[in-house]
C-alpha cells in the first residue's frame, strides 16, 4: 500500500493533504523518513506520526450532517471564516470531508476516514449522483431545462450537463428546480443556473448518491447505517460499469 493512501486510511485527511505531512517529514517508517514514494505493509511496518504509532481502523466511520449555509468546507479557513468543523460534532472532527459545498450552499456533506470509498465517489469516471434543490424567485426560464440537459458551458473546455432536472414547483413568486448531477466542480449547479437565467436564492444539495438528507436539521449529523454505507459502495462500483 502507498504511504499517502495508508495515511488517508489512518483517517489523516485526504490524500493530497497528508503528502504535507510527509513533506513536513513528520511521518516515519519504522526508524527512517517516510517518503512520497514510500510503499508499506500495514500488517508489518510500523508508521508513526510525530513519534504517535498510527493504525488502520478496523472499522470505518461514515457521517452526514446538513451543513448550514455561511460555513466553509476546510479544515482551516485563511480568512478565518467559520468552517464546517465547528459545526461537526467533536466525535467526528478528525474525519476528512468527502468533496465540497461553496460557502453560501447547504445541504448533504459526507465525511469519513475510508479513503478508499471517498476517492470513488468523487472521481467523474464512477458517475455518482448529487441531487440539488435550487430556490428563486419568479417562475422558471422558458427552456431552462431543456439547457440545463443539453450542456452548458461553464469554464473553457468544460461542458456541464444536468442528468436530470425536473420543475418541483413553479409560480409568480418562488420556484423550485431539481437538478442530479454526476461531478462536483466548484459553484457548478450556481454557474449553470445564471447560464439560463435562473437567479439562486437558496441551493440545497439533498442527495450524495443513495444517501438523502430527509429530515436531517440544518446544522446536525448522523453516522451512516450499515445499509447506507453498503448502498454507497455498490452505487459506486455499479455506475463505474455503466460507462462507456
Amino acid at each position: 500500500m502507498r504511504l499517502n493512501q495508508f495515511l488517508a486510511k489512518a483517517g489523516l485527511g485526504s490524500r493530497r493533504s497528508v503528502e504535507e505531512l510527509i513533506r513536513a517529514g513528520r511521518i516515519k517508517v519504522g526508524s527512517g523518513p517516510g517518503l512520497l514514494t514510500t510503499s508499506i505493509d500495514p500488517a508489518s511496518d510500523a508508521v508513526t506520526l510525530d513519534g504517535r504509532p498510527l493504525r488502520l481502523p478496523a472499522d470505518f466511520t461514515y457521517v452526514l450532517l446538513h451543513k448550514p449555509p455561511g460555513y466553509t468546507v476546510t479544515r482551516r479557513d485563511p480568512r478565518a471564516r467559520a468552517t464546517v468543523y465547528e459545526v461537526l460534532p467533536v466525535a467526528f472532527r478528525k474525519l476528512a470531508y468527502v468533496g465540497r459545498l461553496d460557502r453560501e450552499s447547504e445541504g448533504a456533506l459526507l465525511f469519513t476516514d475510508d479513503g478508499v470509498l471517498a476517492h470513488r465517489l468523487l472521481r467523474p469516471e464512477y458517475g455518482v449522483e448529487r441531487e440539488y434543490a435550487v430556490e428563486t424567485d419568479g417562475p422558471i426560464p422558458p427552456q431552462a431545462a431543456e439547457s440545463l440537459l443539453a450542456g452548458i458551458p461553464i469554464a473553457e473546455g468544460h461542458l456541464a450537463a444536468a442528468r436530470r432536472v425536473a420543475v418541483k414547483s413553479a409560480s409568480a413568486r418562488h420556484s423550485v428546480l431539481e437538478v442530479v448531477l454526476c461531478e462536483g466542480k466548484k459553484r457548478e449547479v450556481r454557474q449553470m443556473c445564471r447560464a439560463v437565467g435562473i437567479p439562486v436564492k437558496r441551493l440545497v444539495r439533498t442527495r450524495f448518491g443513495p444517501v438523502c438528507l430527509d429530515r436531517l436539521a440544518v446544522g446536525e449529523a448522523r453516522e451512516l447505517s450499515a445499509r447506507e454505507v453498503a448502498l454507497l459502495r455498490k452505487t459506486a462500483a455499479a455506475a463505474k460499469k455503466t460507462l462507456p
